[in-house]
């Protein structure tokens, strides 16, 4: 490896890298739009349809439990199947010092104009999700859309924003655990 290509690594805190899979797939990096904003807006790697949730069994089983109707397995199955969120996917990783995260947000007009949501509200990127064996650390957007019609988000648009934050450390914390995969690998269901 060249000096310069060492030193420049090792001088690193904190960014953004294309995944090596999409690396000639024209994906645009996280950027801030001004100078005072927190967020760095994060684009889809491809264009995606986000389907109402109105078109799966969103409506039967609203119909049911409307009526008064004791619901079935089949209808929790059914529900899990198809009332959860997709991941919009970005071709973007990002690295940190291990005491940072990176929070993913929607963006603010996603709601109102679009009917899109972010359902747990932010996203949590931990360092050691960089690299990561399953994915190479792809970040995905979380995203339900309760709108009335399906909503195609086209390759290269604005989907989320991301924000970089130190954390602190409760006493006696004693964490010893180390990521085995990529995303929802550090916990259970």
């Amino acid at each position: 490896m060249e000096l310069s290509k060492l030193l420049e690594d090792t001088m690193k805190t904190r960014g953004f890298e294309i995944v090596s899979t999409y690396m000639n797939d024209g994906i645009t990096l996280p950027e801030r739009q001004t100078k005072n904003a927190a967020g760095y807006d994060f684009f889809a790697r491809e264009d995606f349809v986000l389907k109402s949730i109105w078109r799966y069994d969103f409506i039967r089983l609203f119909r049911l439990i409307k009526n008064e109707h004791p619901l079935t397995q089949e209808d929790f199955t059914r529900a899990n199947k198809t009332l959860k969120p997709l991941l919009v996917p970005t071709g973007v990783k990002a690295y940190m010092q291990d005491n940072e995260v990176l929070i993913l947000a929607n963006r603010s007009s996603n709601p109102l104009k679009r009917g899109l949501v972010v359902p747990n509200g932010i996203g949590v990127i931990d360092a050691d999700y960089y690299d990561n064996p399953s994915n190479e650390g792809e970040i995905f957007i979380q995203m339900v859309n309760w709108g009335p019609k399906d909503v195609v988000i086209q390759k290269g648009e604005r989907i989320g924003q991301g924000i970089f934050m130190p954390y602190l450390l409760a006493d006696g914390d004693h964490a010893s655990g180390e990521r085995q995969a990529g995303f929802g690998s550090t916990g259970r269901a």
